[in-house]
């Protein structure tokens, strides 16, 4: 039996797995740098703090600063938001706020902020709710305490304060979408009831909130700037932030590849080109550039490499409705593990990052070529079954090794789940939800060392420098 769902009835959708914003990590990047704007621009909008003071806690703690958390945190509390920041401008504002102790924020002014201080990173404790927990403090010029909120980054970008750790309490303003369901079978059964794929399912629902012309125009945002992002990636050379000083990639291999593409056929060569868009997008994201949380930033770049292979290699030139049937069955399957187990490294190891953005991937390629409802939730299953008990384990505390190399393996390993279920007729052994509960147990049983604290794994074993 499936696990009783943390967010039952409630519709997560395209916009909430799918967002733009910046590296190196959705949970320790984007998510602190929500959390820290939200802070300073709601729970302190009564008070004009003197400084302000951040305690980070478990994963955040532990790999925060090799995740840019540090610097994450200073641009939400500059008031920045993580998809209007132009990475271009992110160096010259942090070299600012060392060099002047203090935050200048428009509505309360200068606030001294001191990142060697006013940032902690506790090692030493964990709270209850989450392992990426964070601390804010808002004092007067004395010292005392004005304002003290405490906010977990849950994964996927996704935040919550204390308050906000209750069953419902995400989207609760929001009515039921049309067709609401919460596991697999559900999704099934209301999309056999009223004759409908997932793809048409979901974008009934997403209409439910916008209009129908905005979600689609919405889409085609979030291709866009994962496109972008590719051939950004594509067109960058030199080293990735870190010790490591870790070499891109992308455009070498992409270079070579066009270069041998002239000399004869390769048979392979789909999946080269595979590999290296995935690589691409990571590669940005390793380097704070921008990205599209896909449903994370650990895994940004396994759908955007498989819509790009759909893109060039499958979809036809008069065809202009696939790429959104693929990122709207996509974004159903995602809010599956969403509500059902989790999407976030430090809660569920990789399994959650580069498993769920496999799964996802896999089903919104059957579904982009044509595949049944029952076909694409077999993609998605066979996407996670083969990603279980995977590790999340960060060298350095970076998400550049292993984490690179594993986007190009999620997004050729998504691509098979695709072939496999397209030559089957949709019926399987394993539901869906049942891997995708083993999944939540797995994460449940999974030491700590591996869910994204580089305490075990390759981060132990091999070298940074």
């Amino acid at each position: 039996m499936p696990y009783n769902p943390k967010y039952a009835g409630l519709h997560f959708g395209v916009f909430d797995l799918f967002k733009i914003g910046i590296g190196p990590s959705s949970s320790h990047t984007v998510g602190p740098m929500v959390a820290a704007r939200r802070f300073l621009r709601e729970d302190c909008a009564k008070t004009r703090p003197a400084r302000v003071q951040v305690e980070l806690y478990g994963s955040l703690a532990f790999t925060g600063k090799g995740h840019g958390t540090d610097t994450a945190l200073m641009l939400g509390l500059s008031g920045l938001k993580p998809e209007t920041t132009d990475p271009d401008q992110i160096p010259p504002l942090i070299a600012q706020i060392k060099a002047e102790t203090a935050l200048n924020v428009p509505e309360t002014g200068r606030i001294e902020f001191d990142p060697g201080q006013d940032i902690i990173f506790n090692t030493r404790k964990r709270l209850p709710y989450h392992s990426n927990a964070m601390r804010f403090k808002a004092l007067d010029a004395k010292g005392t305490v004005l304002v003290e909120k405490i906010y977990y980054s849950i994964g996927g970008g996704f935040v919550q304060s204390e308050e906000e750790t209750g069953r419902n309490r995400p989207q609760a303003d929001l009515s039921p979408p049309p067709f609401p369901f919460d596991t697999a079978a559900e999704l099934l059964a209301q999309c056999e009831a009223h004759h409908l794929s997932i793809c048409e399912l979901m974008l009934e629902n997403e209409s439910a909130y916008r209009s129908r012309a905005q979600v689609l125009q919405g889409i085609d945002e979030i291709w866009s700037a994962m496109k972008a992002c590719i051939d950004r990636g594509l067109s960058r050379d030199g080293t990735l932030p870190g010790p490591m000083q870790i070499k891109r990639r992308a455009k070498m291999v992409f270079e070579d590849m066009n270069a041998r593409a002239l000399s004869g056929k390769d048979p392979l060569s789909a999946l080269d080109y595979v590999n290296v868009w995935a690589m691409a997008v990571n590669e940005e994201n390793a380097a704070g550039g921008r990205v599209v949380t896909a449903p994370t930033n650990g895994a940004a770049g396994i759908i955007p490499a498989v819509a790009r292979f759909f893109d060039k290699q499958i979809r036809r030139a008069d065809d202009k409705t696939s790429l959104n049937k693929f990122f709207l069955t996509a974004a159903a399957i995602g809010s599956l593990y969403k509500k059902n187990a989790s999407i976030s490294g430090a809660e569920a190891g990789c399994q959650g990052e580069v498993g769920v953005a496999c799964s996802m991937a896999a089903a919104g390629l059957t579904s982009a070529m044509g595949g049944t409802i029952h076909q694409v939730e077999n993609a998605a299953e066979i996407g996670m079954e083969h990603n279980l008990g995977l590790t999340c384990d960060p060298v350095g505390g970076l998400v550049q090794i292993p984490c690179i190399e594993r986007n190009a393996m999620g997004a050729a390993k998504a691509i098979n789940a695709a072939r496999l279920a397209l030559r089957g007729d949709g019926e399987h052994f394993v539901p869906l939800d049942t891997v995708i509960e083993t999944m939540r147990q797995t994460g449940l049983d999974m030491a700590e060392k591996y869910k994204e604290t580089s305490k075990g794994g390759l981060a132990v074993n091999v070298p940074e420098c």
